[in-house]
Formats: C-alpha cells, sequence, structure tokens
C-alpha cells in the first residue's frame, strides 16, 4: 500500500502543545468560577463604596479646611462623614444581599475617626 502525506499525517503524533482538534482539551477553571451576575455585583459594590467613601474623605478634608474658631462645624463635618461612611458600608451589603447589620457596619465610622484623631490629638 503506497503511503500518502494523509497517512503519515494520521499516523505521527502531534506535538502536546499543539491542539488537537478532535480532541478538544476541557476548559480550565482556575479557583471559584464565577458568574456574570457574582461578577456585576461585585462591580457594582466596589464602585458604590468606592464612590461613597470617596465623598466621606471629601467630607474629612472639608472639615480640616474649616478655621479653628469653628469647632462646631469640624464636629459637623466628621460627624456627617460618619454616617455617610456607614452608609456604603450598608450598601455595599444591600447589594450582596447580606444582613445590614454585622460587625461590618463598624467599619463605617474609621475613616472619620481617623480625620478627628488627626484633626483633635495631633
Amino acid at each position: 500500500m503506497p503511503t500518502t502525506d494523509a497517512t503519515v499525517a494520521a499516523v505521527r503524533k502531534r506535538p502536546r502543545h499543539l491542539m488537537d482538534p478532535a480532541n478538544p482539551r476541557p476548559p480550565a477553571t482556575h479557583g471559584r468560577a464565577m458568574s456574570l451576575s457574582q461578577v456585576q455585583m461585585w462591580v457594582m459594590s466596589v464602585l458604590a463604596v468606592t464612590t461613597i467613601l470617596h465623598f466621606a474623605a471629601g467630607l474629612i478634608a472639608a472639615a480640616f479646611y474649616v478655621g479653628e474658631e469653628r469647632r462646631d462645624a469640624q464636629i459637623g463635618l466628621l460627624a456627617i462623614a460618619g454616617v455617610v461612611g456607614i452608609f456604603s458600608v450598608l450598601i455595599g451589603a444591600a447589594i450582596h444581599r447580606k444582613p445590614l447589620l454585622s460587625w461590618w457596619v463598624a467599619l463605617g465610622p474609621v475613616p472619620a475617626l481617623a480625620g478627628a484623631f488627626v484633626m483633635f490629638a495631633a
């Protein structure tokens, strides 16, 4: 039987780094595979929380620029920043459909408390 290029190619072993069209590799799943809705939920919560925390940071910065004679305004701005920080944590929990009352809520006023420490103790 004469050998043709097709029979030689069929007998020859395909190198490992090349894909075999008749036998494709299964798709690799690294770690946890997330659905599209889970990815959308994480993207939305990260965007919402960071945007709201930037607003809280702006309130803290505004408190630094208020004069020393307006201590009441400084305290008021820091208090509003603390409430906004708590609101950001609550929004993140609500997007992920988690219970709103958890220990994560305690992290909300941390930026305002840090700003108050720098402003009044230093």
